[in-house]
This record gives structure tokens, C-alpha cells and sequence, in this order.
């Protein structure tokens, strides 16, 4: 057993609880982007567990997905596919930023560019593509993300269109 004295918890009061930064959320606001930034997400598998639940939660039992004796005796590809919602769920998660002045206005050029399997590893790419002045308080921002998987094919694209807060309203100009 050790002699070195346990540490006690810090005891920080209900009160102050607001006051403390939130783990993986940003404030950055419209004036903070830079078109042409990019971002790479961390990789991450796909189990077959994790692709089962997924199909279950949103009812999607189609046999290409859910029927293993189909997908490798008749299906195109030999094997199952991961569902393509939940690539696109995955992939945008892996660079989702949790701003707290964004809010999603939704996703132009969706294309399922090539099929994902149970076991592949998805990482994303997201490049700040455009931004504009949308309403009098809130500006316009698009940005691409390219979900590729294993050494990086590309699997999936898209653009989503959010509405971000101006740090400063009186200053955009074109503003509406």
C-alpha cells in the first residue's frame, strides 16, 4: 500500500459550475472563418456491432447491410456494406466542432462515392469553402467534408451550409 496521501476532490460549488470552460465546445463566431482552412479527423473503424446497432436504431435492415448470406452469395460487392447514413453520420462526427454560434442550415452534394465495409477506417477532411452575410445577425458558411477510408479512398462528399453568429453585426457590410 502506498504512503503517498490520495488527493481529495475538488469540491468546486454548484454555483460555479457555469463558470467552468465546456470540454469540446468552441465559440468561434462568422468573422473568425477563413476560407480554405482545413481540418483531418482522427481515423476510426466501423465493427460489425457498431453497424448492426446503427441499422436497427434507424430501421434500415436492407439486405445489403443486414443479411451477410445475400450480400457475399448475391450482392455486387461480396460482402456488407456499412449503411451509407451511417457513413455520413460517422464521417461528419469525426470533424463535428460543437460551436455554440453555429447552427446547421443543411448539406448540398451528398454523393456515396464509393462503398464502405464493416471493418474499414474512416478520417475526414473538412475545408472551409465560402461564407457570406445571410440575415442581420447571422452570416452564411459552407464547408466540403470528404470522408475517406483505410490509406484514403474517398467514400463519401458533401457541403453543409451552416448560419453562424457575427461577432460584430454593425460591421458586416452587405449584412441584410
Amino acid at each position: 500500500m502506498s504512503s503517498e496521501p490520495r488527493s481529495k476532490p475538488h469540491n468546486t460549488p454548484r454555483e460555479a459550475h457555469g463558470a467552468i470552460r465546456v470540454w469540446n465546445a468552441e465559440d468561434w463566431y462568422w468573422e473568425d472563418i477563413v476560407v480554405g482552412t482545413q481540418i483531418r479527423s482522427i481515423r476510426r473503424t466501423l465493427s460489425e456491432g457498431e453497424s448492426m446497432q446503427f441499422n436497427a436504431l434507424v430501421l434500415d435492415m436492407h439486405p445489403y447491410v443486414a443479411d451477410d448470406l445475400f450480400a457475399t452469395r448475391e450482392g455486387v460487392f461480396g460482402r456488407r456494406l456499412v449503411a451509407g447514413a451511417m457513413v455520413f453520420s460517422v464521417g461528419l462526427g469525426l470533424v463535428a466542432t460543437n460551436c455554440v454560434n453555429a447552427f446547421s442550415y443543411g448539406y448540398d452534394r451528398l454523393r456515396f462515392v464509393a462503398p464502405v465495409f464493416i471493418g474499414d477506417t474512416l478520417y475526414t477532411i473538412k475545408t472551409d469553402l465560402d461564407k457570406g452575410p445571410k440575415t442581420a445577425d447571422m452570416g452564411l458558411y459552407k464547408a466540403s467534408y470528404e470522408v475517406f477510408k483505410n490509406d484514403g479512398e474517398l467514400v463519401l462528399y458533401c457541403e453543409h451550409l451552416q448560419i453562424v453568429k457575427y461577432r460584430h453585426p454593425e460591421q458586416v457590410v452587405g449584412r441584410t
